[in-house]
């Protein structure tokens, strides 16, 4: 989902760098250093406006109108009690327009891959390991695409696309073989589910029994309007937030490009150290507002279409949550980080990679569900090494804490404990210091794992993805600090016993 964001967020977050940088008076490509020491605090933030947020709030509507209109028009037709067949049809028709309007030609390549999983399930229509069956196809497929098919910037920028159509397959093909999904789906039922209009471009993953639940078209409730509307506010402040805010807002506060911080001469080194980690930090903010934005966006399609509800004791909720901002931002933990990132794709992991690889032991399900994560994402180093190193730290991170709630019985595990815990140190002090400190290592995990997305970078290397020598120059900087403070604790949960 993260490569979605190349298509839409790039776009105006280069015209408010233009348009913000032609505000400088003296010319400065520097946009943090010229603007900001040459503008009152008035003419910045009225530059920051009119050269950022308006054209990057106008740019991303412009981008994504026609796929909201076509997600309304699905679920207006959904109600007028059409054949199912049409429903699935009219679902197929829309999310091939908007693969079109959002790909071009290059479209192809995701249908390829549908019409390739639909082939290799009914092949195996009779035998009990189609999601096995569906995974190597997939994974061959995505390989062969990233080495020998297509251009790598191509590829990349339907990465999110295909990665939607290979979760609902793969999920498809086990749900068929645990009698989650009761018999073969037709091919039309099956490609209405891939294209359905509400997740074929930003996701989210569904499940095929959701999909065919959302073309029964549930009543146009105010509450279904709230949650469309809230998640399409949401996500266009997250655009601006990572277009703008990061970028602009937090140096102009924070003079991270300037001399106004740490002046002495005897302090320049703690200087340049500083300004190392402010300046990962701010990358590192830059990019999850980029993934708020897709995650929120893809609430308000998927809701718009009729998909993201769930029922309890009969009544109907619109209750999609993709992305938890503030448990990624304000975290108790790194596992807490992965699990709220991206709702959807951890249950994903969590029920057909990680359930199915425990009889290998823990450690070993945690690295093979992280690589599958990496797979699904695309073979570029930065995100294969962030995925690895996030298996790791959230490993790591886990034990410890596990033996720390054991030694002291109390409630510091990475997640929080039931109310009826049998621990005895519940809130008191030292809980409370323990979780905070976790707390604040996993905000120093997140700028360091994050500092290689750099928001001034070309927007040819960021779309091929940042390479080897470049990802470890960024950890090579800030001395490779997490990698070592990750050692460091695996050897003091050693040393508890």
């Amino acid at each position: 989902m993260v490569v979605v964001v190349v298509v839409v967020v790039l776009g105006p977050g280069r015209e408010g760098e233009r348009a913000t940088a032609a505000a400088d008076p003296e010319g400065s490509d520097d946009v943090g250093e010229g603007a900001m020491a040459t503008l009152s605090r008035q003419e910045f933030f009225h530059q920051l406006v009119q050269g950022c947020v308006l054209p990057t709030a106008q740019q991303g509507l412009e981008q994504v109108w026609q796929l909201l209109l076509i997600c309304l028009g699905c679920r207006v037709l959904w109600r007028l009690g059409l054949p199912p067949w049409v429903k699935h049809l009219s679902t197929v028709a829309g999310g091939f327009y908007c693969l079109h309007h959002f790909f071009q030609l290059q479209m192809v390549w995701v249908v390829l891959l549908s019409l390739m999983c639909y082939t290799v399930l009914f092949l195996c229509r009779h035998l009990q390991h189609k999601g096995v069956f569906l995974s190597v196809t997939i994974l061959i497929y995505l390989l062969l695409g990233e080495m020998h098919m297509v251009d790598t910037i191509s590829w990349h920028k339907m990465r999110g696309a295909q990665m939607i159509v290979a979760m609902k397959a793969i999920s498809l093909g086990f749900d068929l073989d645990q009698g989650a999904v009761e018999g073969m789906p037709s091919p039309v039922e099956f490609m209405g589910y891939i294209y359905f209009v509400g997740t074929v471009i930003f996701g989210p993953w569904i499940s095929f029994n959701s999909y065919l639940q959302s073309v029964e078209g549930r009543r146009m409730s105010f509450a279904w309007f709230h949650k469309v509307s809230l998640s399409l506010v949401k996500s266009l402040l997250c655009l601006v937030a990572s277009t703008c805010v990061a970028p602009y807002l937090f140096p102009y506060f924070i003079p991270i490009y300037g001399d106004r911080l740490l002046k002495r001469r005897k302090k320049r080194k703690i200087r340049g150290s500083v300004l190392r980690w402010l300046r990962a930090y701010e990358n590192a903010v830059s990019f999850h507002f980029s993934n708020y934005f897709v995650g929120f966006l893809s609430e308000g399609t998927s809701t718009l279409a009729g998909a993201g509800f769930s029922l309890q004791k009969e009544q109907l909720r619109w209750d999609l949550v993709v992305s938890r901002p503030w448990n990624v931002e304000l975290p108790r933990s790194m596992v807490e980080v992965v699990t709220s990132w991206n709702v959807p794709m951890s249950r994903w992991l969590n029920t057909y990679v990680f359930k199915s690889a425990l009889t290998l032991g823990r450690f070993p399900a945690i690295l093979v569900t992280y690589t599958a994560s990496a797979l699904l994402h695309g073979l570029r180093f930065h995100l294969g090494a962030v995925l690895l190193s996030l298996g790791f730290i959230t490993y790591v991170e886990h034990v410890l804490r596990t033996k720390l709630a054991a030694v002291l019985s109390a409630c510091v595990l990475s997640r929080r404990c039931p109310a009826a815990c049998s621990h005895r140190n519940k809130s008191n002090l030292l809980v409370r210091i323990i979780n905070l400190l976790f707390g604040f290592l996993s905000i120093f995990y997140l700028t360091y794992l994050g500092s290689f997305f750099d928001i001034d970078v070309e927007d040819e290397v960021e779309e091929e993805g940042y390479g080897m020598s470049f990802t470890i120059q960024r950890w090579k900087e800030l001395h490779w600090s997490g990698h070592w403070l990750t050692f460091a604790l695996w050897v003091f949960y050693r040393l508890l016993g």
